[in-house]
């Protein structure tokens, strides 16, 4: 009678090994909801102390804004500012401005702190503004990169600006952490160092929160930031900082008082040509402010039709004036013209 055949033992997984793997997946899941509860309470104190009774709007936070080193601090605008007609105004007069500069670039900038930040924009502007070029690489991404161009850009910004007493309020940390109030600081002088042919509306302020971390507590202050002021402008439009100047310049400063006689020449000769459409302009400063008067002058000293489809003969809004005057200043740069200082608007 044969044996009955042994069964070899059948191997059971060690059980320790999956209790220890299971207890390391809920120790590393414990932990993790520690870290994310910590960071939690980290931000609501931050919007707490933000959110203070002194300052009842409520300001959108964002983790990195309340994630802060000791010392460390991070500025916002309060909404409310940024929702005010002139802030508004300030942004969309600058942005306009640097689209009228870097048009020959086809650049389009259409908000600031994102397309500003890198340097690049900025290069291209100091360059066309300025006249010169820089010495830096055209395009990087780095993070690196980008700070050694904005050193670059902003060296030179200074080397103009320092020496006529501008207040340097941004640096290359601020400009490329897209600190909105930075770039509207550096943007403002720069359009007024080089006479923008712009108005840039007067008393500009924001209110601003200022959270920085002190012994690992974050602690918030609340200040008005002038970006404009009545005294700034006059500064600038009586800055010794002139561009090329023309002979209307001239006749201002010397000699004010034939500015009558000189009107009543170009009334005379825009007469001359507007007579043969049976028109007649006696208030340049009046008749020629929509545009149509202009385009109708143009079509007849270069001795072309100019369609009616291509302007508004009796614009309504400011728009359509707007447009009028920009479609004048075309219609003066393809007769050969140098491009118009004056800014349609």
């Amino acid at each position: 009678m044969s044996a009955a055949p042994v069964r070899s033992p059948t191997l059971r997984p060690h059980r320790m090994k999956k209790d220890e793997s299971f207890l390391g997946k809920l120790g590393g899941t414990l932990a993790r909801k520690k870290k994310a509860k910590e960071v939690s309470d980290l931000q609501e104190e931050g919007k707490n102390a933000i959110n203070a009774p002194m300052n009842p709007s409520t300001v959108d936070i964002h983790p990195e804004d309340t994630l802060l080193e000791e010392n460390e601090e991070r500025t916002m605008i309060d909404p409310n500012s940024k929702e005010d007609p002139k802030f508004k105004e300030l942004i969309k007069v600058l942005i306009d401005w640097i689209n009228d500069v870097l048009v020959e670039e086809r650049i389009i900038v259409k908000q600031l702190e994102e397309d500003l930040y890198d340097g690049q924009v900025l290069q291209k502007l100091l360059e066309k503004l300025a006249d010169r070029k820089l010495n830096v690489a055209e395009v990087t991404q780095s993070e690196i990169g980008q700070k050694q161009k904005l050193q670059t850009v902003l060296e030179a910004v200074h080397d103009l600006l320092r020496p006529h007493g501008w207040t340097i309020k941004w640096n290359v940390d601020s400009i490329h952490g897209k600190n909105l109030i930075s770039i509207l600081h550096l943007l403002v002088a720069l359009a007024m160092h080089f006479r923008a042919p712009i108005r840039l509306p007067e008393h500009v302020s924001v209110q601003v929160v200022v959270v920085r971390k002190r012994e690992g507590l974050l602690q918030t202050t609340h200040v008005t930031e002038e970006l404009t002021t009545t005294t700034e402008c006059i500064d600038f439009f009586f800055s010794p900082l002139k561009p090329e100047r023309d002979a209307f310049d001239t006749l201002f400063d010397h000699a004010p008082d034939k500015l009558s006689v000189v009107k009543k020449s170009l009334i005379t000769f825009v007469n001359k040509h507007l007579n043969k459409l049976n028109l007649e302009v006696t208030e340049l400063e009046t008749q020629f402010a929509d545009g149509v008067y202009l385009v109708l002058l143009m079509g007849l000293l270069e001795d072309y039709f100019v369609p009616l489809h291509n302007f508004y003969l009796t614009p309504e809004s400011f728009d359509q004036k707007v447009h009028n005057v920009s479609f004048a200043f075309e219609l003066m740069q393809d007769g050969g013209l140098k491009k118009p200082k004056a800014r349609p608007e």
